[in-house]
């Protein structure tokens, strides 16, 4: 029947392509729009192109924003003395949630997986080692996953930043393995940066 509704089955088929979404979950959520009034309905399409229109990636550190540089690069407040590096903008706002670093930042865009063919030149390393060998940055948390392709990625980059002269951390292991900071709980997420170590 849903074949038979075209526009249905389109905006089924664009929601199942959502991260976690499967067919099931993407009609249940095709058929809620559908139920909602033109307004609200409107309202969820001129988010979604607003969203693509105005938010953008920060040409130095690499999360999103609406203005460039991001707000938090333009704060003369932080400690630009400080960087900390991260997988996703999620894990930035998760780290930004616990109050507990107030450095600057920079995303990476994903993590080193061999597996799936991601090397350092698929991710943000260049910009950052262009950016520490400007200087003036003594410490760099990285904050990557504890995950495998977190830790391979925090290897490397120890490795690579290390010759810079310039201290490198790595979040305390408060957060549990495998799990991904945009899902941890503030003061997890707080422990874990307080509890730095030199890596």
């Amino acid at each position: 029947m849903i074949d038979s509704l075209p526009s249905l089955s389109r905006l089924i088929a664009e929601m199942a392509k959502l991260p976690g979404i499967g067919r099931k979950s993407a009609a249940r959520l095709a058929f809620h729009v559908l139920r909602q009034s033109e307004a609200e309905a409107t309202a969820l399409a001129q988010a979604i192109i607003e969203l693509k229109d105005r938010v953008r990636f920060c040409t130095c550190c690499f999360s999103v924003t609406e203005e460039d540089p991001c707000t938090i690069c333009q704060d003369v407040g932080r400690d630009s003395s400080k960087v900390c590096v991260v997988e996703q903008p999620q894990d930035l706002i998760a780290i930004e949630r616990s109050r507990s670093f107030t450095g600057r930042y920079h995303v990476l865009h994903g993590a080193l997986s061999p597996l799936e063919r991601v090397g350092p030149e698929d991710l943000k390393i260049a910009p950052l080692l262009s950016r520490l060998e400007q200087g003036g940055v003594d410490e760099v948390l990285l904050a990557t996953n504890f995950s495998v392709e977190g830790e391979a990625t925090a290897l490397y980059l120890a490795g690579v930043i290390r010759p810079l002269g310039i201290e490198v951390t790595r979040l305390a292991y408060g957060i549990p393995l495998g799990s991904d900071l945009e899902y941890v709980d503030e003061a997890t997420v707080n422990r874990a940066v307080e509890g730095r170590r030199t890596l």
